[in-house]
């Protein structure tokens, strides 16, 4: 009987399927909000907070909690996402139990074959009361990155009813996070703003733009996917802590000079003699002239090893170990689900039909490491 894993195609097909679920739909919007980039967006503000509660409150932080809870958060979120948060709020004091016992039982019906740990690691953090340090950093997380979204949409729904409420609301819940650093550093530092608002940019960077797909995913969306795909790896091989940070949160900035360059398509990137290596020259460039001045210099030369060849092992002798090849299957790996997703929803092309069975012929050759061809085959017996 094989073993049930924690990368498996049922939970990565139901944290893609986030990118169906549309926020602020009731409002106008400039740009499409979906959960997937909202959860994208405060994992990267988790870690900024982090960084600061380090930093400046010699905070020693379990990272591999932040990273957990953040995911554990977006499972929950899956099956409450579409009611308003005073809703979600009252229903979760009210029915604690019966809320937290159906999330369970949706996650086991979407996810039947998930490793017993880490479902039983889940069902621990349900159930908790969620008052650590880590756990106030990612509430704090959660509504800096609604802020976010609520300024985009702000301007276009000045005459929607309730709007002034709104924002009071998320803003009082910004105000209850000012006893971390992080907090108070966003809210009064132009600079340390800019770069989160420097990622969120990212929601605005849709992927395979030159062909017609759905759901239409964005950069920051398909850079969750690969740092939980990733995290779900590293908890099969029992990594040591300080690899699953730098996995994790590698493949969480790993296209982060994209917000500065755009994307450049593969086919014009590798076969264009020297371009490649005239791109990753001038994304240096940039990082280091308009990147790294948003945040503080200690953290400078770690941010540079997440962004800087994020698909090469390493064993830094300050930073650890970092699996670099794995990240890059994962990227394969999520980029191949984007195109076989589409495929199997009916909007198809040439194009895409070719890059689908290029980026599986690779992952057969180099997925060793994540079972991309396990996955694949479980992905090609859903019903989907």
């Amino acid at each position: 009987m094989t073993e049930n894993k924690a990368l498996n195609a049922n939970i990565l097909y139901s944290l893609f399927n986030a990118v169906n679920m549309h926020r602020w739909n009731d409002h106008l919007r400039t740009l499409d909000l979906t959960e997937l980039d909202k959860q994208a967006h405060k994992a990267a503000i988790a870690w900024v907070l982090g960084k600061y509660e380090e930093m400046e409150c010699n905070c020693k932080l379990d990272w591999e909690k932040i990273i957990e809870h953040t995911l554990f958060s977006f499972i929950q979120r899956l099956v409450l996402t579409d009611l308003k948060p005073q809703v979600f709020h009252r229903v979760i004091s009210e029915k604690f139990d019966e809320v937290n016992n159906y999330v369970l039982s949706e996650f086991d019906t979407n996810v039947p074959d998930m490793d017993p740990r880490f479902r039983m690691r889940l069902e621990e953090y349900l159930k908790s009361d969620k008052k650590s340090k880590e756990d106030d950093i990612i509430r704090a997380a959660h509504y800096l990155a609604t802020r976010w979204e609520f300024n985009t949409i702000y301007d276009v729904n000045r005459s929607v009813y309730g709007i002034e409420q709104t924002r009071v609301e998320i803003d009082e819940q910004i105000f209850q996070h000012m006893d971390l650093i992080g907090v108070k550093r966003l809210m009064e530092n132009q600079s340390s703003f800019n770069f989160v608002d420097l990622i969120g940019q990212l929601r605005f960077q849709q992927r395979w733009a030159r062909t017609p797909r759905i759901p239409k995913t964005s950069v920051l969306g398909h850079s969750l996917m690969v740092a939980d795909m990733i995290y779900l790896n590293d908890v099969d091989r029992d990594s040591d802590k300080r690899q699953i940070y730098n996995n994790f949160y590698t493949a969480l900035f790993h296209d982060l000079p994209e917000v500065l360059t755009k994307d450049v398509i593969s086919p014009v990137k590798f076969n264009v003699n020297g371009l490649s290596d005239l791109l990753e020259s001038y994304e240096h460039e940039l990082i280091d002239s308009k990147i790294m001045p948003l945040i503080p210099e200690s953290w400078r030369d770690e941010l540079r090893g997440m962004v800087y060849e994020p698909f090469v092992d390493c064993d830094d002798r300050v930073y650890g170990k970092r699996r670099g090849k794995d990240l890059k299957a994962c990227d394969m790996m999520a980029a191949w689900i984007e195109a076989y997703v589409s495929i199997c929803y009916g909007v198809s092309s040439k194009t895409l039909r070719d890059g689908e069975a290029s980026i599986r012929a690779k992952l057969e050759i180099n997925g060793k490491g994540i079972n991309a061809k396990g996955l694949i085959e479980s992905f090609n017996q859903m019903e989907i």
